[in-house]
């Protein structure tokens, strides 16, 4: 499963430099594939929609962190658990129940994002 940042989360920002892919962002801020990956061209997002790597997104959330889910590998591939989880001091990054990912799933969105 991918890992979400609830709304108890502080915008201590303690998560954002952890993230070996750059899928954390301040609320309220626009976000791009491209960014800390090496994504190029377009990208098709897991509800199918097709967007350019190099184009803005809207905030997931505007009130505190957010993590874009197609980012999030859970550390796989890099660490051996997430790392926003593990430095969090409110224990706000937790797993997401409405998306449950494998390994495999996680593995392979990790190579697609660092090609």
């Amino acid at each position: 499963m991918a890992i979400i940042i609830t709304d108890e989360c502080i915008n201590c920002g303690a998560c954002e430099p952890e993230c070996p892919n750059n899928a954390i962002y301040e609320g309220g801020v626009e976000w791009k594939l491209k960014e800390g990956t090496s994504l190029t061209g377009n990208y098709t997002l897991e509800d199918g929609k097709s967007v350019s790597v190099d184009s803005p997104q809207y905030p997931i959330e505007e009130d505190y962190y957010f993590i874009v889910p197609d980012k999030c590998t859970e550390c796989v591939g890099f660490h051996e658990e997430p790392q926003c989880a593990a430095v969090c001091p409110v224990d706000c990054c937790v797993p997401d129940p409405d998306r449950e990912e494998t390994e495999e799933v996680l593995s392979n969105r990790q190579k697609t994002l660092h090609s």
